[in-house]
């Protein structure tokens, strides 16, 4: 869908436009979205709070910026779909933090609750912002020098957006999952109906066979069932979980806005691998997968069209840019930039869902943040206007969310 946008035209025009709209000269028109950027250096973690210039793509720091994250060593940000509130996983203390998104962008702390294992490393909200999915890497009884396998808090969200008790599974306060879960995420909005709706895990595992698993969602209860390729069972009083593999050392994972294609990257053999989701929310992979990537990459994001795929490589410094076949999923590279420099160590990149053509990633090594303009029509990427931007010590990872004026449907084409 086209945006009609309120661009920069001549003032008249805009004078008569806030009139007819009942718009003050204190309008937000001109940011387009909020990029949120976590940075783990500091003791508690620190939350870098941005405008995004409508224009431009710009980054301007918002007053007051950074703020406290409330835990230590914040390693994942998720927004709510309102694009009202923002969620900040914690892996040092276990713990999320709600934040409350004001009218002005600022960030404002507004509980804190404990994920049911140790040391949470990713987390994905359902696409009716109903429940807020925690991976974390140890249940009760592990620890770092006597490991084990993880598991899924569940967290139901009210209508405040306020987290309720974990959801119960089998007399368990988490989903049980294999070793060392390291992604999740939870169908998206397009793709959601109450028949079928999935979240996916990623187990890099300790033995070199790592999985994807799959669960069916209780669009209910929030509750994750293992759908016909995973299965999760006891052994020895130690959970077991077998799914479909998934490389070496798989690191990221995405769901295209489709719910029809899922993808995982993998650090060690710099590799994207395709997955087809079947009925039952079960993967297939492509037959063309993988894709070669650059080096190391940690970071996977799709664009709100479904047309382009991104990762970050945090030891080539760059982008990898991909275009997506609607038809069967196949990436191929960008004839605009198959790659592109950004700053040091990037670890996350995420695109604001306003008009889904400024791309950020979060770089851990400069502590800086990059930004780069996505081209509609071929996915390629040039670099934004004053790149790369400052940040804190360590950034950690990045989300962004839409202006309150900027509706998340209003793409450029």
């Amino acid at each position: 869908m086209k945006l009609h946008t309120i661009g920069r035209v001549a003032k008249a025009s805009i004078l008569s436009l806030a009139i007819g709209l009942g718009i003050t000269a204190c309008s937000r028109d001109y940011t387009l979205a909020y990029l949120y950027v976590t940075t783990a250096k500091a003791n508690p973690g620190l939350i870098n709070a941005y405008n995004v210039d409508y224009q431009s793509g710009a980054l301007i720091q918002i007053a007051d910026s950074p703020i406290p994250s409330g835990g230590k060593n914040p390693v994942a940000i998720v927004a709510a779909p309102n694009a009202k509130f923002v969620y900040v996983v914690h892996r040092d203390d276990s713990t999320v933090v709600e934040f409350a998104i004001g009218t002005d962008g600022k960030l404002y702390a507004q509980h804190t609750y404990n994920v049911t294992g140790s040391f949470p490393v990713a987390a994905a909200i359902d696409p009716t912002g109903t429940f807020l999915y925690v991976a974390f890497l140890y249940q009760s009884g592990y620890t770092t020098a006597s490991p084990g396998p993880g598991g899924v808090t569940i967290f139901p969200i009210g209508s405040d957006n306020s987290l309720g008790t974990p959801v119960t599974t089998n007399g368990l306060s988490y989903q049980p999952v294999g070793n060392n879960p390291i992604a999740i995420v939870a169908s998206p909005s397009l793709a959601s109906n109450a028949a079928a709706r999935y979240v996916y895990v990623v187990d890099q595992e300790t033995t070199g066979n790592s999985t994807i698993l799959g669960f069916n969602q209780n669009t209910t209860t929030g509750a994750l069932t293992p759908n016909a390729g995973t299965s999760i069972t006891t052994v020895n009083a130690t959970t077991v979980a077998t799914g479909t593999k998934v490389g070496v050392l798989p690191s990221a994972v995405a769901e295209d806005p489709t719910g029809r294609f899922v993808y995982v990257t993998d650090q060690s053999l710099n590799e994207v691998f395709g997955f087809d989701v079947e009925a039952g929310g079960v993967l297939q992979p492509m037959v063309s997968s993988p894709f070669s990537t650059g080096l190391f990459p940690v970071g996977l994001t799709i664009d709100p069209r479904g047309t382009y795929l991104y990762t970050a490589n945090y030891n080539a410094n760059t982008v990898s840019a991909f275009v997506i076949n609607t038809s069967t999923g196949s990436l191929t590279a960008s004839s605009g930039s198959a790659s592109i420099a950004v700053g040091t160590g990037p670890t996350c990149v995420t695109i604001e869902p306003a008009r889904g053509i400024y791309l950020f990633t979060s770089n851990n090594l400069d502590n800086t943040v990059s930004g780069e303009q996505l081209n509609p029509h071929n996915g390629g990427l040039t670099n934004i206007q004053n790149t790369p931007f400052t940040a804190s010590g360590l950034p950690s990872c990045a989300v962004a969310v839409a202006n309150g004026s900027h509706p998340t449907q209003a793409i450029d084409n």
